[in-house]
């Protein structure tokens, strides 16, 4: 069949046609000298157009070549690790990259990528672990280990951990290709020459994903796993929550988009550098440019902040945080009925916090009457949930929590009474954020700017010139390590500034993406939409975030269909026109901005390309809304699966735009629509804390921020 050839497991392309429609081969195993015949069977001649598949197997291929490690989907350079050993942990460089047809033609999407490992064994966790809970191990040992994934540096593979086996041990046996049982401690021995040092510890056993085109009756293949082998991969939620460990990290995976096109240059030097990488492209006539292309893109006007007396501009830094001090937001709640729970030892810097929020607040147009005060003696989740419970009523306006340190059992406690049990909006606080009087100022006005959102307050606006419009953001929440289900957050437009929001949450089974329950909460937005502007929308755009490439077709026939379907609910002959919009932001692509001279910098807020790096059969862009002084900036991908509203791919663009403004907790443009962002914080709130559906008192107020 000839030298040039590949082979994914499933399909092999030849670069000529093979002389018979069948061709049978004949080998032997290499394993045990089994003979075995091989058939060949031609399916079609595959056109160019069709070849992307090819085209990534071979840059699979040429990354094998350059003796990178997989990961993943990702490929990284041992060689090139940075240790950090203040944290015991391991940054490895690489690289992320597909092949695809663009507008542009056949492009190379890479960008550089980075894996942190940990300098610690699963047995050195499954140690601290029983050191730690000794009466609980086993379940602590599941939720420390179960989920993670392990690398085994012996061959430099990744393991997902489904289970731990412990009724085996490294002293169990298992048959070996050549017929015979062979204990785990021999098999290291003899084929890596590794010597196992306990022999007690339990087995880690991941499940091999069936084959592509296997019978349905094949069960998943186990693969047991000696801990004291395996590395831990990625970071742990503590290490995330630890600023110390993250920027310490953040030194060595941080690049600018200078040091970023550097990456892909020497990235391309070593390919063409390679003898057997540069053969694999050669043998199938593909070259590799030598930089990326250069492209024009535009910048969208600059948008203006309204305020209550006055309209701001920002300057382009996508910044107005300081304009929230010099003006009113433009709907002020006033606080005049709320509670502080706090425990004695804060009782002091919880009044300092109290009467900054008396300074700051008349500014920003808020008028701030004094609280009453619940002080506990204790600390214990029950001593906050019998408080909170005693001064809960109907005048009561919000609660404002103090807690002495984060824990997340209490604050999920705290957040499910609040939001499910006994509806009332809440502000949870961790003392030390108050206890800096040097930062009490900026920390006690962007509270109170969040509690005038939980309130049902207004902050700003930009000019969105359109009647009877309702926005629609949704996003999924999945919990995989839990089983448990995934959580649908649902937020709409109620008022014609886009300020008013309503916000429903649902449940899906485990693992499920696409949302089956749209119609009802698509309803209930109709009824709150209609009760503020006593008409219904004209026009519905539709933001819908997480959805990757292979589900747009669903979402579209499936998930819009639904919302289309429900328009006949409210009347007969309700039609109004609707923009489908995905929202991806976990995309690979990166765009540079080339100023004066050599250097690259990130693009300007506002800066739009919807040509050559877009797809061919989709009407799709890229923005950039955020500014960011750090790093590399990750534009946000938009894809319109269908538009019937009038509005040209400009105006959708600009929509799209301004709605990054419109997120309240944070005084700046944001990388998505604010109703995405908005059901992400949604989601993400029931997700990890309420695991219940909220209240419907709280769905007309931001209660989630």
């Amino acid at each position: 069949i000839g030298r040039t050839r590949v082979f994914d497991g499933a399909k092999l392309y030849l670069p000529h046609h093979l002389q018979r429609a069948v061709t049978c081969i004949q080998t032997v195993l290499p394993t045990d000298g089994t003979l075995v015949t091989v058939h060949i069977k031609f399916i079609k001649i595959t056109p160019p157009s069709e070849c992307t598949h090819l085209y990534n197997v071979l840059f699979k291929k040429v990354m094998h070549c350059l003796q990178l490690t997989q990961i993943g989907r990702n490929y990284f350079d041992r060689r090139g690790s940075v240790v950090v050993p203040q944290h015991r942990l391991e940054v490895w460089p690489g690289y992320v990259q597909s092949v695809a047809e663009y507008e542009g033609g056949l492009l190379l999407n890479c960008d550089v990528s980075f894996r942190v490992l940990r300098s610690i064994t699963a047995r050195e966790v499954l140690f601290d672990v029983y050191n730690s809970y000794p009466r609980e191990y086993k379940a602590k040992a599941v939720q420390a280990v179960v989920g993670a994934v392990v690398m085994t540096r012996y061959n430099y593979r990744t393991y997902r951990v489904d289970d731990i086996a412990w009724d085996l041990k490294p002293t169990s046996t298992f048959l070996f290709h050549n017929g015979e049982m062979i204990s785990y401690i021999d098999y290291y021995k003899r084929i890596y020459a590794i010597e196992i040092q306990d022999y007690e510890q339990p087995l880690l056993v991941h499940r091999d994903r069936p084959r592509k085109n296997a019978p349905e009756a094949e069960d998943p293949q186990l693969v047991c796993l000696v801990p004291e082998l395996c590395s831990m991969t990625g970071l742990t939620a503590e290490l995330r929550s630890d600023f110390r460990v993250m920027k310490d990290i953040a030194a060595h995976t941080r690049v600018s988009p200078d040091q970023r096109q550097q990456s892909l240059v020497k990235y391309v030097k070593n390919v063409k550098a390679c003898p057997a990488a540069v053969k694999v492209l050669d043998d199938w006539g593909v070259t590799l440019e030598d930089c990326a292309p250069t492209l024009d893109a535009r910048i969208l006007p600059e948008e203006k902040i309204m305020m209550r007396t006055k309209t701001h501009f920002h300057n382009g830094t996508a910044d107005w945080g300081r304009l929230l001090s010099q003006d009113s937001v433009i709907t002020a709640v006033h606080l005049e009925n709320w509670f502080v729970i706090v425990t004695r030892r804060d009782m002091e810097r919880t009044r300092a916090f109290v009467s900054m929020m008396t300074r700051v607040c008349p500014a920003m147009g808020i008028q701030v009457q004094p609280p009453g005060y619940r002080e506990l003696t204790s600390d214990s989740t029950d001593s906050y949930l019998r408080a909170i419970r005693d001064i809960v009523n109907e005048k009561v306006q919000i609660v404002v929590i103090i807690f002495p340190t984060s824990r997340d059992d209490r604050y999920s406690a705290v957040k499910r009474l609040c939001c499910v049990d006994a509806p009332i909006p809440s502000q949870v606080i961790i003392s030390n954020t108050i206890g800096q009087m040097a930062k009490l100022r900026s920390v006690t006005q962007k509270v109170a700017l969040q509690i005038n959102c939980k309130l049902g307050g207004e902050l700003w606006a930009v000019d969105i010139p359109m009647k009877n419009v309702m926005v629609i953001g949704v996003d999924v929440y999945h919990d995989n390590t839990r089983g448990r289900q995934s959580v649908v957050g649902f937020v709409a437009s109620v008022n014609r500034s886009m300020t008013r929001w309503f916000s429903k949450c649902s449940f899906q089974d485990p693992g499920t993406e696409l949302v089956n329950c749209l119609k009802v909460a698509f309803l209930e937005a109709l009824v709150k939409y209609y009760e503020v502007n006593h008409t219904r929308p004209d026009r519905i755009f539709f933001y819908r975030d997480g959805v990757g490439d292979g589900q747009l077709a669903y979402v579209n026939e499936y998930e819009i269909e639904q919302l289309i379907a429900s328009f006949g609910c409210v009347s007969p002959d309700y039609n109004p026109t609707i923009a489908v919009v995905v929202v991806q932001k976990r995309i690979n692509t990166r765009i540079f901005a080339k100023l004066n001279g050599p250097h690259l910098d990130n693009p300007a807020p506002g800066t739009v390309v919807d040509h050559t790096i877009t797809r061919c059969d989709w009407c799709d862009f890229f923005l950039v809304s955020q500014k960011v002084r750090q790093g590399t900036v990750s534009p946000t991908h938009y894809v319109v699966l269908r538009n019937s509203t009038g509005l040209s791919p400009d105006q959708m663009q600009r929509l799209t735009y301004k709605l990054t403004h419109l997120y309240y907790n944070w005084s700046g443009t944001v990388r998505v629509p604010a109703p995405c962002q908005y059901a992400h914080k949604l989601a993400n709130l029931v997700g990890d804390s309420i695991h219940r559906e909220p209240s419907p008192l709280l769905c007309d107020r931001l209660f989630y921020l």
